[in-house]
């Protein structure tokens, strides 16, 4: 079998639900979840395919903003991302990372309010991991939130460039912003203390909400800092459909945007 082709991160796909009503504004107050689906594979992992059981949990969470890694859209076949997007009634990106062998894989933003920008954001400073971040800006009415969604490497020194070149990107320079996803990261290193000093947050492994294994959960590999919005909650979603439907479990964060 012929080895996927190298790629650069795209944007490949910037979708909106069909109007139906005039959305309301972006709420000062709202939910904002990620969540690794892991390929659609399940908590098992490997050739299983059940986008259904990430379904699951994605209802389960009520998030107004949604961010997912290792999101499988396959070459054959429905696409699941589309599906969730059409059943949420969300705005949706999606930015390549890189070719599996069954199709693109990457990371995605849903949104409840539209997406006034998307951006790839190309992380592969390492030879072995292809690496990438997508950056939104969730707007509707007078507010809006800068929104980057990332999975990051397991090498630290990649991590830290990373995690450099992502605090010193336009679509966090300004306003309301947080950075979400998978940041591999279990113990403080160059790339958390960067995160911490920038967003004046915590970052002992201890003081997160634990989400990696799924089944018992010891790595908080799975982070949301913010800047201009306040984090009043966190926490690990860890229903009985969540331990199946992935080897993550999802985070959930209530976040209060700071008035203008």
């Amino acid at each position: 079998m012929a080895r996927p082709t190298r790629v650069s991160p795209y944007l490949a796909e910037l979708l909106s639900p069909p109007p139906v009503l005039e959305p309301a504004p972006l709420a000062r107050r709202l939910r904002v979840a990620s969540y690794n689906v892991h390929r659609w594979a399940g908590v098992r992992g490997g050739r299983q395919y059940e986008p259904e059981r990430a379904f699951a949990v994605v209802d389960e969470l009520g998030a107004d903003v949604l961010a997912l890694q290792e999101v499988l859209r396959p070459t054959e076949g429905p696409d699941p991302l589309r599906e969730l997007a059409r059943r949420l009634g969300f705005h949706l990106a999606f930015v390549v990372t890189r070719l599996h062998r069954r199709g693109e894989l990457g990371n995605a933003v849903l949104s409840r309010w539209p997406l006034a920008g998307a951006h790839a954001i190309d992380l592969s400073f390492g030879r072995l991991e292809r690496r990438a971040a997508l950056a939104v800006r969730v707007s509707s009415g007078e507010r809006s939130l800068q929104v980057a969604a990332t999975h990051l490497a397991l090498v630290d020194r990649t991590r830290a460039r990373q995690v450099r070149t992502l605090l010193g990107h336009p679509q966090l320079a300004d306003g309301p912003a947080v950075l979400v996803g998978d940041m591999n990261a279990w113990r403080p290193t160059k790339a958390s203390r960067a995160l911490d000093d920038h967003f004046q947050t915590r970052h002992h492994n201890a003081d997160w909400p634990a989400s990696y294994p799924s089944v018992r959960p010891v790595l908080a590999l799975d982070r949301l800092y913010a800047r201009g919005a306040r984090i009043e909650s966190m926490e690990t979603h860890a229903s009985e459909a969540a331990r199946r439907g992935s080897d993550h479990l999802p985070i959930v964060a209530t976040i209060e945007l700071e008035e203008a």
